[in-house]
């Protein structure tokens, strides 16, 4: 049974989270404001199963491996740190987007946006 001040601050966390922007909101406005509303649905769909799928996986146990080898924490904290710098560095590097051209990609898929939400440090940010 979860103790009320546990609970209370899961509802207060709950709260913050789906009220407050994130990389999924703002990905969801430039995809929508893109490619329009049905191209992106399966992007709304891909982060809705890919924060349901890693809340799942936390709550059955998952996040005990963290408890249990602590060392992978810091491990997973300077492995992520180093590939934001180097997502920063390919980003600094690309040429800036020509005005009125399309970059051929689309909208992100299902399966991308499920992907994303394990590199995002604000799930259920949508």
């Amino acid at each position: 049974m979860m103790s009320n001040s546990l609970l209370l601050a899961f509802v207060v966390f709950g709260a913050v989270m789906a009220y407050t922007p994130g990389p999924n909101n703002i990905m969801l406005l430039s995809s929508g404001l893109t490619y329009g509303l049905r191209r992106t649905l399966p992007h709304v769909a891909g982060i809705g199963i890919g924060v349901g799928f890693m809340v799942a996986a936390v709550g059955l146990g998952f996040g005990a491996i963290f408890f249990a080898y602590p060392v992978l924490q810091t491990v997973l904290k300077y492995a992520g740190a180093a590939y934001l710098i180097y997502l920063a560095a390919i980003i600094a590097m690309s040429a800036p987007a020509e005005p009125g051209k399309d970059s051929g990609r689309g909208p992100m898929t299902f399966w991308a946006a499920v992907m994303f939400q394990w590199s995002t440090s604000k799930a259920g940010s949508w």
